[in-house]
């Protein structure tokens, strides 16, 4: 099924909040049921951020009202709900730029993006499968982190689109997956995902990816991206940079995979990028002990081997 879609006038997601336990769904009616999804993480990773600012906002197109002011101002709020990431702004953009044509205009602009989301990261899977069974030449293991599977996507993954492509063509021995702390993505929806396509794949705590790659039992490390600065820095969840480290140290490929909708031009590098923070509770409960809840971190471009897009391979240098 598919992550986010469409149906009966309303947004329909799953509850990754609920995840593996339970595979339900949301029923979204109006723009701060959607921006609580987003917050709470029931809707998240990025291209999955992207597909729901668009729809969004060809939701708020067919409530009606006055489009330059209402359908407007609600739009910023969705825009805002992860600063991080810049797909969500990206969607809500795209949708924002055709809603005087009316809520028809807005919703068909917004199915496009769903749409297209599917056929390019499937695009995206391949061409980065291709790069590292020629770069390492026998079945790779695959270190990743977080989330970045169909579960991130509409149904097709980033970096998990590349583990997937491995598996279909013959090319994938095994997966590490990070835990992902606090909120266990990748022990959570990764691990899950895995094991609905089958593939072999072990959990490791995040303090050991490290140890994971200087062991030598992955051959490369494939992580998503929130963001990526024009200058090739990368955002993404935070435990990314150290896998980042420790494959440099390793001399094995670090690769990051996102469709271009991730890359942002107008911001020079990840200095300028707003991180998250989100609440200490997630961490240490309701306790009177405080926390550093950092979402996301950035990893210099210099560590970056290889971005994989939907349109190009990018060798560390800057993408403008």
């Amino acid at each position: 099924m598919r992550t986010i879609d469409w149906a009966d006038g309303r947004i329909i997601a799953i509850d990754q909040t609920r995840l593996p336990d339970t595979l339900t769904t949301l029923r979204i009616d109006t723009i701060d049921e959607l921006i609580d999804a987003i917050k709470r993480l029931a809707i998240r990773g990025a291209p999955a951020l992207g597909v729901a600012g668009a729809l969004g906002v060809a939701l708020l197109a067919r409530r009606g009202g006055d489009v330059r002011s209402d359908v407007r101002a609600d739009a910023a709020r969705l825009r805002a709900a992860r600063p991080t990431a810049v797909n969500l702004a990206w969607g809500v953009d795209r949708v924002l730029a055709v809603v005087d044509d009316g809520p028809d205009a807005a919703l068909a602009e917004a199915l496009f993006i769903l749409n297209e989301d599917i056929r390019r990261n499937r695009e995206l899977g391949f061409r980065g499968a291709q790069w590292l069974a020629e770069r390492i030449g026998h079945p790779v293991n695959v270190q990743t982190h977080c989330n970045a599977g169909g579960l991130a996507c509409v149904e097709w993954g980033t970096a998990l689109g590349i583990v997937r492509a491995l598996w279909e063509t013959d090319g994938l021995g095994h997966v590490y997956v990070d835990e992902t702390r606090p909120l266990l993505q990748g022990a959570r929806l990764t691990a899950w995902e895995l094991a609905q396509q089958g593939i072999p794949h072990t959990v490791v705590v995040d303090s050991a990816g490290a140890s994971v790659i200087a062991r030598g039992l992955a051959d490369a490390v494939v992580v998503g991206a929130d963001r990526i600065a024009a200058n090739g820095d990368v955002v993404n969840k935070i435990g990314t940079y150290p896998l980042a480290l420790a494959a440099a140290r390793a001399g094995i490929p670090f690769v990051v995979a996102a469709p271009e909708s991730t890359i942002d031009l107008a911001t020079p590098d990840g200095a300028h990028v707003e991180i998250e923070i989100r609440d200490p509770a997630e961490i240490v409960g309701e306790g009177k002990t405080n926390a550093l809840n950092y979402a996301f971190d950035v990893t210099p471009v210099d560590l970056v081997t290889a971005i994989i897009t939907d349109e190009r391979i990018i060798h560390g240098k800057p993408l403008g």
